[in-house]
C-alpha cells in the first residue's frame, strides 16, 4: 500500500507538474533538486544526495527500479479491514512524494488501486508527476478511477490480450502475457522500458512489491517504519519461506530518520537480474 493512503483530493498540477503551493512543507531546498537529479553532470546537494543519489542511474542495466513500503513496527501496512490512513507521518508521506517526483513511472497493483483509489500524483512537494501505471490482468479497474483522470500525465493499464477493458480516452493499454493471472515482474519492466520509462517506482501493494523483490527486479527497497504497533493486519512483505536464518536476504542498509519514522534504504543491486540494456565497462 502507498505510505500515504493517498486520499487527498487536492488537484494535480497542470501539464504534469505539481502546483507551486504544497501542503505545509518548509522551504528546504528541494524545489531545484528534481531538475538537477535528471541532469547527469549536475552536482547533487546534501541532504538529498544521501537519500536519492543512488536512484540517479542504474548499476546493472539502464533501469532503476525502486520498491517502497510504509509499515508499522510489527510489519503491517494496514489493519485487517484494510485501513491505512495514516500509518506513516507527514515526513514519511513527503518522502514518498519526493520519490514520485524523481521517477518516470509509479506502479501499483489493481488491488491497491481499487482499495485506495489513489491519485499517484506529486502534491506534498514541488516536482513533476510520474506516469501512472496499474497492473490489471483481469480488467477490474473502473474508468472512473482517479489515477486515470486526464491531467496531462501518461496513464497506463497493463493487462492481457484476453481482457477487454473500457478506459477513458488517452489511456495507454499495454498487453503483457500473464501466468495464473499474474504478470512476471521482468516482463512488466521490459514493457515499460520499451515505452521510455526507465526509472520506476513500485509503490504497492505489499503483494506487488513482494513479487518484484522475489523476482530479483528491485535495485532499492525503501521501507518506512512508523513507531506504532497494529498487532494484526496486512503484512508489508510476503516472501517464500526459508529453512534457516542464515538463508535470509541481508542487503546493505542505510537508515535515515524522517520525523518519527525511520527509513531503511536497502541496496538490492547485488541480486538484481538484468532487464534493460546491460551496463558495459569502458
Amino acid at each position: 500500500m502507498p505510505v500515504s493512503g493517498d486520499k487527498s483530493k487536492a488537484p494535480a498540477g497542470a501539464g504534469g507538474a505539481a502546483p507551486a503551493a504544497t501542503e505545509g512543507c518548509p522551504d528546504d531546498g528541494w524545489e531545484a533538486f528534481p531538475a538537477a537529479f535528471r541532469t547527469p553532470t549536475a552536482p547533487l546537494p546534501a541532504p538529498w544526495r544521501d537519500l536519492f543519489g543512488a536512484l540517479r542511474a542504474g548499476t546493472v542495466d539502464d533501469l532503476v527500479v525502486i520498491g517502497q513500503i510504509g509499515q508499522s513496527l510489527d510489519g503491517r501496512i494496514a489493519t485487517p479491514s484494510g485501513h491505512s490512513h495514516y500509518i506513516n507521518g507527514l515526513r514519511g508521506r513527503t518522502h514518498l512524494h519526493r520519490l514520485r517526483a524523481l521517477v518516470d513511472a509509479v506502479v501499483v497493483g489493481v488491488g491497491t488501486a481499487l482499495a485506495d483509489d489513489p491519485q499517484l500524483t506529486v502534491r506534498l512537494v514541488p516536482g513533476p508527476h510520474p506516469a501512472r501505471v496499474v497492473l490489471d490482468p483481469n480488467g477490474r479497474l473502473p474508468a472512473t478511477a482517479r489515477m486515470l483522470a486526464a491531467d496531462g500525465t501518461r496513464r497506463i493499464v497493463v493487462t492481457t490480450a484476453a481482457t477487454a477493458v473500457r478506459l477513458p480516452p488517452g489511456v495507454e493499454v499495454v498487453v503483457v502475457a500473464a501466468t495464473n493471472g499474474r504478470f512476471a515482474p521482468d516482463r512488466i519492466l521490459d514493457a515499460l522500458a520499451a515505452r521510455g520509462l526507465r526509472r520506476i517506482l513500485i509503490e504497492g501493494g505489499g503483494h506487488t512489491v513482494s513479487g518484484f523483490l522475489s523476482a530479483g527486479c528491485l535495485d532499492r527497497l525503501h521501507v518506512l517504519v512508523a513507531p506504532i504497533i497494529l498487532g494484526s493486519g496486512r503484512p508489508g512483505l510476503a516472501l517464500g519461506p526459508i529453512e534457516r536464518v542464515d538463508e535470509a536476504l541481508r542487503p546493505p542498509v542505510t537508515v535515515h530518520p524522517l520525523g518519527d519514522d525511520m527509513l531503511f534504504d536497502c541496496d538490492l543491486s547485488a541480486q538484481r537480474v538484468p532487464i534493460g540494456r546491460a551496463k558495459t565497462s569502458t
